[in-house]
């Protein structure tokens, strides 16, 4: 590892002696509001066949820096939505700063109504898919789950869980960084954040070396919302759904001069129903024949969510930023299981009535602060950022359980009562420094060190009222509890270049791993350690100007997380247990991928052909036990291999409609006879995201979301299929300073998982349905400089007056 980090700090802290041409620089801004635009396309073109010589897209802060030759040149600025700028330049030995460059929306005005331009969705980049979810209709009012539902290639699963592409372990990024995720995992923490609080959303299927290795599904980075325009500006929403669900927030920002200021609050309280039923037929054993089971669950949760921070840029080269987030959160969860034995005959032998009180209360904190350098002219830059987040739980749950015989008669002297208690305890820091180095006009270094440490402290007290003493008993057998300490050092070194029409980027990341688990009770350690180098290459070719060939292939990790090693029975039904097994071992994909992309016009269209091999493959396997109870554990498999083909087409018929229709299709092959027979399985599968967007404002805007995902393939059975539609509608109101909406999400109250699980000892069927068909009717409001869906102000306004304020 010494050697890695000597050569990370030989790149950051070297002088380089390479020669340098001319540059041209700037900084893109919305002609409207002022914002910067990242991600816009610059392209520096031959005076005298319009020839593409470089480019380049802008940064975060919409600035960018090219090296060039002196000379003369044709500059082309171009973003989605927007028209395009041109204009002659004169590039002398000093370079050409060509400061703010503003441009404007590119709206048509028809003579017989009104019509505004729908906001570009989507946007790709090298590596990644941009979807610009800030006005997204049909998830307003719910949660960052609710939103991710409404993506390409993106599935959520009965129990939260999310997947892309049909391959799960998605590591989850809130603006760049890993979420600190404990308790009940990426679902608890994504439904922190209300939908409106989300400006994009990031897919990164197959990522680079700069990114974390862990995730072998990719990356999911959501971008939260933070104004950079100048002045105050801000806004409040509100909303209300069916059945209990009631969100509002503020949203304020400052900017002046070299310092932004930007807080904002959030509450939500949500009623939800959860509902469960299963059937699983005995095939072994001297017990009952049949196991019926159904559970319906109602949870109440409320959040309070504060963000608050600053940026100021110290120098023109520098900035500084500091953060902080807060989330305090209450639940209460009321249910009833019953639980049905039954013989051969499917006649009663016995009958479990099992009532659950939960009350859960929750905080967690982050902060944490980055500094970003630009060296020099040439593009030379420096980020780093240090972080510390803290989770704290309490849990507890309370069971009352009546017993009926075969008559169907209470047996009092059977009554169980039980408490459940879990605290739980989680620390992250996170440290990391990134540097790019630019040579000439297509060359560049990047390299950077990144650590993330973990500490986790999980306990549960199982207790048992002995109905003699009227005293609650502690159950060693279930009570336990488990400390788990991980840490990560990574450091990468990436290059990158281009040549006429071939562009590559190879990368090579190495992470040490270190982990140490403690079971307190057992006073038993377990220490696993080790080393990774995790290679990434892309390759491009551009076949015209719209045309372009990509192929890339990547090395991803996925390490056990805290859930799936805690060895704790979890015992909410004692029929149907889980534990964890802490001596799992990480699991490592390769995955290529080679696709093409067309954009021009109206048109945006991209396919891609892709392949995964996952080794020791962390799975969840169900077992059978003499006694008829049910074991959900934690195993690896041999091996996994995915093939896919994906088609992703946005098409515009108008500057008021567009549609994005994405298709996947994939076979999956799992090698599970590591573990015997009946774990090796294999299936063809699909899935299928409409989403369009329609925008007349006298009348009102629509948009429409509907997808279908086919069976996906377990070591011992299949999800079934399922599908779902959801609708929205808004319009602006007040001098378009305000916005009603209403949505409607499952419209056919569609989307039930089932799983189907078999083996030599059982046939087991489950059945899981979340409240899914919500109405919502929300309303936002505007402060200060607020913007409308194309960015424009009140009083902005198109025309080539906007060339006067460009150069």
């Amino acid at each position: 590892m010494k050697y890695i980090f000597i050569t990370i700090s030989f790149f950051l802290f070297s002088n380089f002696s390479i020669a340098q041409n001319s540059f041209i620089k700037g900084q893109v801004l919305d002609g409207a509001s002022g914002d910067p635009m990242e991600f816009t396309n610059i392209a520096i073109l031959s005076p005298g066949d319009s020839s593409v010589v470089t480019g380049i897209i802008t940064d975060f802060d919409g600035k960018f820096n090219i090296n060039v030759k002196p000379g003369n040149y044709l500059i082309r600025i171009s973003y989605v939505g927007y028209k395009d700028r041109w204009r002659k330049i004169v590039v002398s030995e000093s370079g050409l700063d060509l400061k703010k460059i503003k441009v404007s929306p590119d709206t048509e005005i028809l003579t017989e109504v009104n019509i505004d331009a729908v906001a570009p969705l989507f946007e790709s980049d090298i590596d990644k898919r941009v979807f610009n979810v800030a006005n997204s209709i049909v998830a307003e009012g719910g949660t960052a789950i609710d939103l991710l539902e409404t993506l390409p290639s993106v599935q959520i699963d009965e129990e939260g869980n999310i997947s892309m592409r049909g391959s799960g372990d998605i590591l989850i990024y809130i603006n760049g960084r890993p979420t600190n995720m404990m308790a009940d995992g990426v679902e608890s923490v994504l439904e922190q954040f209300p939908a409106n609080s989300i400006e994009k959303i990031e897919l990164i299927t197959n990522p680079s070396s700069r990114y974390d290795a862990q995730g072998t599904g990719g990356i999911i980075n959501l971008v939260l919302k933070k104004n950079q325009a100048d002045g105050f500006n801000g806004q409040i929403n509100g909303s209300i759904g069916t059945r209990n669900k009631y969100t509002g927030g503020i949203n304020m920002n400052y900017r002046k001069g070299a310092w932004n200021f930007y807080g904002a609050y959030n509450y939500q309280f949500r009623q939800l129903f959860r509902e469960s039923e299963s059937f699983r037929e005995n095939l072994v054993g001297n017990g009952s024949r049949f196991l019926d089971q159904d559970n319906y669950m109602e949870n109440y949760d409320e959040s309070n969510m504060v963000r608050f921070g600053f940026d100021v840029d110290m120098t023109e080269n520098s900035a500084l930023g500091v953060f902080f987030s807060s989330n305090i959160r209450n639940g209460t969860r009321d249910g009833v299981y019953n639980i049905r034995h039954q013989n051969v005959n499917r006649a009663q032998d016995s009958l479990y009535v099992r009532n659950r009180d939960e009350t859960q209360n929750r905080t967690n904190i982050e902060a944490g602060l980055n500094y970003s350098l630009n060296i020099d002219t040439t593009g030379q830059k420096l980020f780093s950022q240090f972080s510390f987040s803290r989770d704290e739980q309490e849990t507890l749950e309370v069971f009352d359980q009546d017993f009926f015989d075969a008559g169907n008669n209470l047996v009092p002297q059977n009554q169980v009562n039980q408490l459940f208690d879990q605290p739980r305890f989680n620390e992250q820091y996170l440290i990391q420094v990134d540097y790019e180095k630019p040579f000439g006009e297509d060359r560049k270094l990047e390299a950077g060190y990144k650590s993330t440490i973990s500490i986790n402290d999980r306990e549960q007290v199982f207790s048992d009222l002995d109905q003699e003493i009227q005293e609650y008993v502690i159950n060693d057998t279930i009570s336990n509890r488990f400390l788990f300490d991980e840490g990560v050092h990574a450091a990468y070194l990436m290059y990158r270049n281009s040549v006429n029409r071939i562009g590559f980027q190879a990368g090579l990341r190495g992470e040490a791993t270190f982990t140490e688990s403690y079971q307190v009770n057992l006073d038993s350690t377990f220490v696993n350690n080790y080393f990774n180098l995790f290679p990434s290459i892309y390759l491009s070719y551009k076949l015209t100007e719209k045309q372009d060939i990509l192929l890339n292939y990547s090395r991803r990790i996925r390490r056990p997380s805290v859930w799936s090693l805690n060895p704790f029975i979890n015992a909410q039904d004692p029929l149907n247990l889980r534990v964890g097994n802490p001596f799992l071992r990480p699991e490592l994909t390769d995955s290529y991928e080679v696709s093409y992309q067309y954009e021009g016009g109206n048109l945006f269209f991209t396919g891609s052909g892709y392949f995964r091999q996952t080794n020791d493959v962390i799975t969840r396997v169900f077992s059978l036990l003499d006694n008829n109870v049910g074991l959900m554990g934690w195993e690896n498999i041999n091996t996994r291999q995915t093939s896919g083909l994906e088609l992703i087409t946005q098409y515009s018929f108008a500057s008021w409609a567009d549609a994005t229709l994405t298709t996947n299709l994939f076979y999956t092959k799992l090698f599970g006879d590591n573990l015997g027979e009946g774990f090796n399985n294999e299936n063809l599968s699909w899935s299928m995201n409409l989403l369009s967007n329609f925008a007349i404002p006298k009348l009102f805007s629509v948009q429409l979301q509907a997808n279908y995902r086919g069976p996906i393939v377990l070591p011992q059975g299949e999800l079934e299929p399922y599908y779902g539609v959801n609708i929205g509608i808004r319009k602006d109101i007040m001098d378009k300073r305000a916005t009603i909406s209403a949505n409607l999400t499952d419209v056919f109250n569609s989307r039930v998982f089932k799983i189907r699980t078999e083996d030599n000892r059982f046939i087991q069927d489950r059945l899981f349905n979340r409240e899914t068909q919500i109405f919502t009717l929300s309303f936002t409001y505007r402060l200060g400089g607020f913007k409308d869906r194309n960015g424009k102000r009140d009083g902005d306004h198109d025309g080539d007056d906007m060339d006067n304020d460009m150069f």
